[in-house]
């Protein structure tokens, strides 16, 4: 019987490594420039074109390659970083796994141009494929210039796979500050399609900040350090008035390497307890320094995940030192006792210089059509005048306030839709802890989840409004800006049409802000900045379920964010119109994300719970 294992061409085993390590353009990119960082450059730059499918290009001043570490640095497994299995416990540098530029090599048409500095001619190799085309001297700046051109183009598979422009530039910017953000004093530039995007001086780790995501952030930063046999930190965290509702500037660094920790993330988020609400989250940026001996990052290709020795402590001083750092600069309340003393100099009424509260005398019977008014009690009697013109006076006021008490009742919560519900006319609908709708049909009772019922009705109503361009806007007395960072600026040029048809009405104004003229006419939040910032949120959180299109998630992140919540005391009127509006949605039983919004107790199971 013939044997039937065999070993795999080293194309093929590059090709199968890459479905890993390189993602998207975004994956390339993050290992070329931890590549040049760890070359000892100090002026890196990166070029994309097509938000990298056509090229992404990265030229450093490091200490470059000879004519055999060019060759061999295409090789699997091929490192300078170790040399053996202990140095994998001390390892200070970005890269050190060989895999990076074998499996870029294996689907892409590569360039490389080398040169050590004290070499007069450096070496050019061009590879497609796995397969070197071409090796020879040339001239070149010292350092490295890496150039990969047509990325996927032997796996049509993997790049029919990639998002748009847009979004696959928005993932290049992530990795691009995940880099830069731990290394001021290195100089990098960004290029996308011969447009300078960022332009990043040497300078301190503040600076660096602010050059990345807005000079507005010089006076939200709250420093931050603290020094144990444990653990260094150092880095800045946002003041507790800034906070958001998206999580775009969070980032941890460890050695300089950025990762990502729901457990410390979470330190943090309780360090800002009583400060913040559930929904708003702090800006920060933490380094950390440990020993390396002490963590294992050698858990997946991309380096993101990191294994603490000592978690708890490291959880325990992150938490201690935000908390610190929050009470230092007064950002937490606080009691002043020397300000409180102050009450002690106010008189008792037992004092002889007790001052009394002043009063206002008020004469109900004072009539100002009379010309012979006189003090009431000068008379013995108001007279019959008096007493009828101030019943007069109070019927008409109370009739005021009722009809306007009964035009807020009325007041529809969207606008009108056609009434198709089974809820009989002559009942009424109850309101169970301020989150459920009771209501009784002809087999039994009828329960809504009043925020899921909310959310359903005006999902289908923006959906239908995307598609048919329909919304009205509500134009601001005030127009509002607000600064994003780069990512969240481009994700709304992306998504601007959209934003737009379902009632926002924005403008540019400057780099990473737009001024909001105009929010959805039917949205009761009137604060358009946090409206904006909660939809966006919501929009990345959805971007994992790749069953929804754009315009489903738009239409179903403004729903939930805009929609009534749990804890909102309805009227009659209120409760009738969800329950009108709900029955006319095509889909009333179930919200867009396919919980359950409608369950009914049928008369027979009701009679079983009363049995004995």
């Amino acid at each position: 019987m013939p044997d039937i294992i065999q070993l795999l061409p080293d194309s093929v085993a590059n090709q199968i490594a890459a479905g890993e390590v390189i993602q998207r353009p975004a994956s390339a990119v993050k290992e070329l420039l931890e590549n040049a960082v760890d070359a000892g450059a100090t002026l890196i730059k990166l070029i994309v074109k097509d938000a990298g499918k056509s090229l992404i290009q990265v030229i450093d001043n490091g200490v470059g390659m000879t004519e055999t570490d060019a060759r061999r640095s295409f090789e699997r497994h091929a490192t300078s970083k170790i040399t053996k299995a202990e140095d994998l416990f001390n390892i200070r540098t970005k890269g050190f796994r060989g895999e990076a530029l074998a499996s870029i090599a294996a689907i892409a048409q590569v360039e490389l141009k080398s040169r050590k500095p004290e070499n007069e001619i450096g070496t050019c190799i061009e590879i497609e494929g796995s397969e070197i085309k071409d090796q020879s001297p040339c001239s070149c700046s010292s350092g490295t210039s890496f150039s990969v051109k047509n990325l996927f183009y032997n796996v049509p598979a993997r790049r029919n796979f990639l998002k748009s422009d847009q979004v696959e530039f928005r993932h290049v910017m992530e990795e691009f500050e995940r880099i830069a953000l731990p290394h001021p004093e290195i100089a990098f530039s960004l290029y996308h399609n011969n447009q300078l995007i960022f332009q990043l001086e040497k300078s301190s780790f503040k600076q660096r900040i602010i050059a990345l995501f807005g000079s507005n952030y010089n006076e939200r930063l709250v420093p931050v350090e603290q020094e144990t046999n444990i653990i260094n930190l150092a880095g800045y965290i946002g003041k507790p008035e800034h906070a958001r509702k998206t999580r775009g500037e969070q980032f941890f660094f460890i050695n300089k390497r950025f990762i990502k920790s729901a457990y410390l993330s979470h330190a943090i988020q309780t360090a800002y307890e009583q400060l913040l609400s559930k929904e708003s989250f702090p800006s920060y940026f933490i380094l950390m320094e440990v020993d390396p001996k002490t963590i294992d990052i050698n858990i997946h290709p991309t380096k993101t995940e990191i294994k603490f020795e000592d978690e708890r402590s490291i959880y325990s001083i992150l938490r201690s030192s935000i908390k610190l750092s929050l009470g230092k600069y007064n950002l937490t309340p606080t009691l002043d006792f020397e300000q409180e003393m102050s009450f002690a100099n106010i008189p008792l009424k037992s004092d002889k210089s007790f001052i009394p509260e002043p009063t206002i005398k008020i004469n109900p019977d004072y009539n100002p059509f009379r010309t012979d008014n006189t003090d009431s009690t000068s008379r013995k009697a108001p007279s019959v005048l008096n007493i009828s013109n101030k019943a007069n006076w109070e019927k008409m006021y109370e009739s005021i306030q009722a009809e306007a008490t009964l035009q807020e009742q009325q007041k529809p919560l969207l606008p009108t839709q056609t009434k198709a519900f089974p809820v009989e006319e002559d009942k009424q609908v109850f309101q169970l802890h301020a989150k459920y709708l009771l209501s009784p049909i002809k087999s039994g009772l009828m329960l809504i989840d009043q925020q899921g019922a909310h959310e359903r009705i005006l999902y289908e109503y923006y959906l239908n409004s995307i598609e048919n361009h329909k919304a009205t806007s509500q134009q601001e007395l005030f127009p509002k800006t607000i600064e994003l960072n780069t990512r969240d600026f481009e994700l709304v040029k992306e998504l601007k049409e959209e934003i737009q048809s379902i009632g926002f009405d924005l403008s540019e104004f400057g780099k990473n802000t737009y001024v909001i003229n105009g929010i959805p006419a039917d949205v009761n939040n009137t604060d358009g900045v946090q409206l904006l910032e909660s939809l966006l949120e919501t929009y990345k959180q959805n971007l994992t379920d790749v069953k929804i299109s754009k315009r489903e998630n738009i239409a179903r992140s403004l729903a939930k964010n805009a929609a009534i919540k749990t804890g909102k005391i309805l009227t009659q009127n209120e409760m009738q119109d969800i329950i009108d509006r709900l029955f006319a949605c095509s889909m009333p039983y179930t919200s867009a994300s396919g919980k359950s919004i409608v369950t009914t107790l049928p008369f027979a199971d009701l009679e079983k719970l009363f049995k004995k």
